[in-house]
Formats: structure tokens, C-alpha cells, sequence
């Protein structure tokens, strides 16, 4: 089972991505997280990408991204498939990716895309309070603290963090959107992508989407038995 995850910032991919991967036993594949791994261990790959400033959110040339994920999709603990998150960004990388799995005779297996309206996110984000001391997170309505305003293990005052401000937020969310819906309308035509609704409780967030991969995972397997597998 080969995944792409989509959605964004505070929509809860992470957390059902997580999920996800401990119910298929499959390893996440973060690009952010692989670039900086590479780049701690000193490799060929991390000498290259080092010459980014990716801490900062400098572009990092495609090639170098599809290369970095290329290597990371040989190791052994993805042999049985894998979640991508954070990756493909664009409709280009989307389409190298495709070639990378082509030539290793492997096969999409979606594209799942967690959707919530942007004023749900603008509220979540607007209703997270962090302890001013041990940076504990709280939600207001949610994860609410025993007394309000007071973090239950320090005691420090719950503080709401300048980029989960409403006007904030309304940005990222409108910034994400313009940027990935070029990659979603893609996908929709390649016929993988499938949206799960994340405007509700994260427990039927988690069965809606594991009903649908095992849907997914029963048509691959059907059209591999019948000989007609192609990527």
C-alpha cells in the first residue's frame, strides 16, 4: 500500500497519518524530516541539500526531493508500501514520482486528502492554548486544562501563540489551498484521489479512512490476481 496524505496545518493528518501507519505497519516518509536526517548523518544526499536553508523554509530544488525520496523508498521497511507526507508538493514532483514508481514496477495506491472548512481549522487553531513554561498544548473546548487559563502540570499561564491567531491562520489556510489545489484537481483526474471528511471526532475520521483503504487494498489486490497491474 502506497499513500500519499494530504490535507493542512491542523486538519489532523499527522494524527491519522500516525494511525494509519501503526494499523499497516507502514513507515511515514517525511521529506522534511528525511532532508534533515540525511543532512545530520553527512551524506552525499544531506552535503547537497545542506546548501538550503530548509530550517528556514528555503526551496529545495525538486530533483534533489525526488532523489532523497527514491533512496528512502529502497530501504527494507518499505517493501510492503509506505506513507508520503509532505510529498509530492506539485504537479511536477507528482508526475516524477510517478516515473520513480513506474520504473520500480510499483503502483499508486491513492491520494488521500483530509478536508475540513477553513473557519473549523481557524477554530481549532484559535481555541489552542500552550503552557508558557512547559509548552504543553491545551484546547479551550476540546483538551480543556482542569482550571481555566492554568496549565495542570506547571501551573504557568495558558498563552495562545501569535501564528494560532484567527487572521493568521485564515492566511495559511488560504495559502495552502491556492498551492495545492493544482495537485489535488491532478490527482482527481488520475482517478486516486479520495477526500475524507475531518471536520469530525478523529475516531470516525480514523474508520472513515481505514474503510476506504481496505477498500483500495481489496481492488489492488483483485486487479493484480486478474494480471492487469499497472502503475
Amino acid at each position: 500500500m502506497i499513500l500519499v496524505l494530504l490535507g493542512p496545518p491542523g486538519v489532523g493528518k499527522g494524527t491519522q497519518g500516525a494511525r494509519i501507519a501503526l494499523h499497516y505497519v507502514l513507515p511515514t516518509i517525511s521529506t522534511g524530516a528525511m532532508l534533515r536526517e540525511a543532512i545530520s548523518k553527512g551524506t552525499k544526499l544531506g552535503k547537497i541539500a545542506e546548501g538550503y536553508r530548509i530550517d528556514r523554509g528555503e526551496y529545495v530544488p525538486d530533483e534533489i526531493i525526488v532523489e532523497a525520496v527514491d533512496e528512502r523508498i529502497e530501504e527494507p521497511d518499505c517493501l510492503n508500501g509506505f506513507l508520503l507526507d509532505g510529498f509530492p508538493r506539485t504537479i511536477p514532483q507528482a508526475k516524477v514520482f510517478a516515473g520513480v514508481l513506474l520504473k520500480k514496477k510499483r503502483r499508486l495506491t491513492g491520494v488521500i486528502d483530509f478536508y475540513a472548512p477553513i473557519d473549523a481549522v481557524v477554530k481549532r487553531f484559535s481555541g489552542r492554548r500552550i503552557c508558557s513554561i512547559c509548552g504543553t498544548t491545551y484546547h479551550i473546548t476540546s483538551q480543556p486544562p482542569k482550571i481555566e487559563g492554568i496549565c495542570d502540570l506547571e501551573g504557568g499561564t495558558l498563552i495562545t501563540r501569535p501564528d494560532d491567531e484567527p487572521d493568521v491562520v485564515q492566511h495559511r489556510m488560504e495559502v495552502y489551498h491556492e498551492k495545492t489545489t493544482p495537485l489535488r484537481d491532478y490527482y482527481r483526474e488520475c482517478g486516486v484521489l479520495h477526500t475524507i471528511d475531518a471536520d469530525q471526532d478523529p475516531d470516525l475520521v480514523f474508520r472513515a479512512t481505514i474503510e476506504l483503504l481496505n477498500r483500495l487494498e481489496a481492488e489492488e489486490t483483485l486487479i493484480f490476481e486478474q494480471g492487469k497491474w499497472n502503475v
